[in-house]
C-alpha cells in the first residue's frame, strides 16, 4: 500500500475544525433535548410576579459544553441575578454547535415564548470554525437585533475572536462584524467573551483539552466580562 502524501498545514488545520464541529454538533444532539434551560420548566409561559426575563441565545460556550450543569456562566449569571436581588429570571436558550444563522432560525419562537426583556446574543464562534462569510454573520446577528427590539427587548452582543492563525485582516473584519453590528443596532457590547482567559499565557490551563471550550473554573472570568456591560440593562 502507498503511502498517502503528507497533508499540508492549512488542510490539516482545515480539517482539524471540521472535526471538531461536528464533535460539537454530536455533542449537542446528545445533551437533554440539545438545549440548556436555566429557568424551571414552568417558567415557559409567564414569568414570576413581579419578574421580567434575560434570554440568552448562544453557542457551546453558554451552554456548558463538556460541563457539569449548572457551572456554566449563564448559570452563574442567574445566581448573581438571585443574589443581588434583581427582578429578572435568566432563561438559557443556547445549543453547542450553533450558528448565527440557527440562532436567527430559533429566536422568533423564543421571544413568542419567554418574552424577554432582555435578549443577549452569543454567536458566531461556529461560523468562523465553519469559514462562513462574515457577510452572512453580520445579516444574522442584525436579524436577531431586530427581531429583539420588536419584541421589546434590549440588546446586549457578546463578541468572540478567532486566533492569530486566521490572519491578521480576517481576525480584524471578524471583530468587527461584532462591534459595528452592537453600534448599528444601538446594542450593548461585550467586544470579547473570553478577555482574561483565552489571551494569558498560560491560557490552555483554563480550557478543556479541545482548546476552544473553557473549563468550569474560567466561567465567574466569562461573568465578570459580561456583568458590567449586562447589569445597567437590568432595570
Amino acid at each position: 500500500m502507498k503511502a498517502k502524501k503528507m497533508e499540508t498545514a492549512p488542510r490539516l488545520q482545515g480539517l482539524r475544525r471540521r472535526i471538531l464541529h461536528c464533535s460539537v454538533l454530536l455533542a449537542a444532539l446528545s445533551a437533554s433535548g440539545g438545549m440548556a434551560l436555566a429557568a424551571t420548566p414552568a417558567a415557559s409561559t409567564a414569568p414570576a410576579a413581579g419578574q421580567s426575563r434575560v434570554l440568552v441565545v448562544g453557542d457551546s460556550l453558554s451552554a456548558e459544553y463538556g460541563l457539569a450543569r449548572g457551572s456554566g456562566w449563564v448559570a452563574l449569571l442567574g445566581q448573581r441575578v438571585a443574589a443581588e436581588k434583581l427582578p429578572f429570571e435568566v432563561v438559557n436558550a443556547s445549543i453547542s454547535g450553533d450558528t448565527t444563522a440557527g440562532g436567527r432560525s430559533r429566536l422568533p419562537a423564543l421571544l413568542k415564548q419567554y418574552q424577554p426583556k432582555v435578549l443577549v446574543i452569543e454567536l458566531g464562534g461556529n461560523d468562523a470554525l465553519r469559514g462562513l462569510p462574515l457577510a452572512s454573520t453580520r445579516d444574522n446577528l442584525t436579524a436577531m437585533a431586530l427581531a429583539g427590539k420588536a419584541a421589546g427587548a434590549k440588546l446586549l452582543l457578546i463578541g468572540m475572536q478567532v486566533p492569530p492563525n486566521y490572519g491578521a485582516q480576517y481576525t480584524r473584519d471578524f471583530a468587527d462584524v461584532f462591534s459595528s453590528t452592537a453600534q448599528a443596532q444601538k446594542a450593548a457590547l461585550v467586544p470579547f467573551l473570553l478577555v482574561g482567559i483565552a489571551d494569558r499565557p498560560d491560557a490552555e490551563q483554563l480550557f478543556q483539552p479541545d482548546r476552544i471550550h473553557p473549563k468550569a473554573e474560567a466561567h465567574p472570568r466569562m461573568l465578570d466580562n459580561v456583568w458590567p456591560v449586562l447589569k445597567p440593562l437590568l432595570r
